[in-house]
């Protein structure tokens, strides 16, 4: 019996690893397409159903449990609130297709079912096993850091979903001045997974010893910077440096802040095309600083003039588009939202999304989530300096990589994005596991 469970634990942690590995690094190709979306059931679908009957035959006996726990029990809330919203958007407001909308919906409760599979798993085996998926996490940050250089020096194709014609899975290439995707389907896939990672490879770097460990660890976080620096995602690069302050924060190594920010402007600096991105941003200010001064016009010439506009694209369409957009819908039923693909594809605002789509009832039902994990956390916290130095850089990196995730959420619809959303909540589901296992370690 005993070698019977421990060849289940193994099938279980590589089927998790499995997960870590081809999520984030298998490019998004259609294997099923459905017609009028830029959706597409993908093979990691087929991986991830594979996985839940594996997962829900070996913890059955658990899962009735799970909703006992506030956590749990608000992600539950947030699904059955989805599937309401759903019903109003196809037959009260009548603004989602039914066959879109219930793929949609189920695709949310897909990426909450990594989150169950982490945290069954880490329950009944506990942390052992936090250093290799580390090591997972460090080495597919290593693999995408390759598969974007080749994509930048050596015409290795680009795989991205930004518009239905790329979706069919159409390979471009790389050009000057462009982002670079890596194995993501969009630069800002990959710059938000970049935010959430890297802490927890800066975390292990000034907490672990051993020149070589160190030496590795150096390479994941230099691989990761040029990622990000690459990626051109002003937004994110705000978001990592707020991230990697609150890891090192916590995990008292305040010397090293100014090494890592150093460091890391050097990356950011290097990157001509992200330095050209913020220009932009302080041309767009300056501009609307003069324009805001009174002129005088010799109307003789009036004709012969040409009026510059500035702008900044992203910005314009999120603020004349895509957060209208959502605001209306949710003006149209603030309770409920207008149901999932209402609003189309991007908002690049999680939580104006939310409002759109599910309403207020499913933005505080998502914010519940986010409350219930932010009370685990702050209980975690206190006790950080006691924990083994693995553990400490696992909650302090997954604590400054959430709250870098959550300033992008407020720019991107990054908790819809498949490839950050799925590993997200699968390294959620561990921490949550080990977190109670200490809290509750501590009440008995």
């Amino acid at each position: 019996m005993p070698k019977l469970l421990k060849k289940f634990e193994g099938l279980l942690k590589y089927s998790l690893a499995a997960v870590l590995i081809a999520v984030p690094l298998y490019p998004k190709f259609p294997f099923i397409r459905i017609p009028g979306t830029y959706v597409s059931v993908r093979l990691e679908d087929f991986l991830l159903l594979a996985l839940t009957v594996i997962f829900a035959t070996i913890f059955f006996k658990e899962l009735p449990k799970l909703l006992k726990n506030r956590l749990e029990f608000s992600v539950g809330v947030f699904i059955f609130v989805g599937l309401v919203s759903l019903i109003s958007g196809i037959f009260l407001t009548q603004t989602v297709p039914p066959l879109l909308g219930t793929l949609n919906w189920l695709r949310r409760i897909e990426y909450f079912v990594p989150f169950v599979m982490g945290l069954l798993y880490f329950k009944r085996y506990g942390g052992e096993d936090l250093e290799f998926f580390l090591k997972v996490i460090m080495a597919v940050i290593l693999v995408a850091f390759i598969y974007g250089l080749g994509q930048k020096y050596l015409t290795w194709p680009v795989i991205i979903t930004q518009n239905e014609e790329y979706a069919k899975g159409v390979a471009l290439r790389w050009i000057p001045g462009s982002h670079i995707n890596s194995t993501f389907a969009g630069h800002y896939d990959l710059a938000t997974f970049l935010v959430f990672f890297l802490p927890f490879a800066i975390s292990q770097l000034f907490l672990l010893k051993g020149f070589w460990t160190k030496l590795a660890l150096s390479g994941v976080v230099g691989a990761g910077l040029w990622l990000l620096a690459n990626a051109v995602s002003r937004i994110s690069i705000v978001s990592y440096l707020l991230a990697a302050v609150v890891t090192l924060l916590l995990i008292k190594k305040y010397k090293a802040i100014f090494m890592v920010l150093l460091v890391s402007l050097i990356f950011f600096i290097l990157s001509g095309t992200l330095l050209s991105r913020y220009r932009q941003i302080i041309s767009v200010i300056f501009a609307a600083e003069e324009s805001s001064f009174p002129q005088r016009i010799n109307q003789t010439n009036i004709s012969k003039q040409t009026i510059s506009v500035f702008e900044d694209r992203s910005m314009s369409i999120r603020l004349n588009v895509e957060w209208p957009r959502a605001l209306r819908a949710f003006a149209k039923n603030p309770v409920l939202g207008t149901g999932y693909t209402s609003i189309t594809l991007a908002t690049d605002n999680d939580f104006l999304r939310l409002l759109g789509e599910v309403g207020l009832l499913g933005f505080l039902a998502f914010t519940f989530v986010l409350i219930n994990l932010g009370s685990l956390i702050r209980r975690i916290l206190a006790k950080l300096g006691s924990l083994p130095a693995v553990e400490q850089g696992f909650i302090a990196a997954y604590t400054g990589g959430l709250m870098g995730v959550l300033l992008n959420s407020l720019f991107i619809d990054i908790f819809e994005a498949s490839k950050f959303a799925i590993v997200f909540w699968l390294i959620t589901g561990m921490f949550v596991a080990l977190v109670r296992k200490h809290i509750y370690a501590e009440n008995n």
